[in-house]
């Protein structure tokens, strides 16, 4: 519980970039700066840094910007997620979701 309440803290204390920008090109540079927030637990690059973090890098756009909906709206339940999205608008939703789905992984299949 410890854990929780000081990823916590930082998130509440990170600072938030707003900018207004426009094309997808522009709502990713957005989102990159928005990920600032996330980055204790999903990464920057959108490599979970905690087991109980998903992995949000290279998930479709359309899934992403459905999960931080149903977080903001109290459909989906989980304490961090729930008091990092509570504030976000939905231009910030649509740009981390973009950043996000944009970000390119690649796996190597074990021998």
């Amino acid at each position: 519980m410890t854990i929780v309440r000081s990823v916590i803290a930082i998130v509440l204390l990170a600072i938030f970039v707003p900018g207004a920008v426009l094309g997808a090109d522009g709502e990713a540079v957005a989102g990159r700066r928005k990920a600032l927030q996330c980055q204790t637990c999903h990464g920057l690059d959108g490599l979970s840094k905690i087991p109980e973090a998903p992995n949000l890098a290279g998930q479709p756009e359309p899934y992403l910007v459905k999960s931080l909906n149903d977080f903001r709206h109290g459909i989906r339940k989980n304490e961090m997620m729930t008091l990092v999205t509570q504030h976000l608008s939905d231009q910030d939703v649509a740009d981390l979701a973009v950043y996000y789905s944009a970000i390119k992984i690649s796996a190597t299949p074990s021998k």
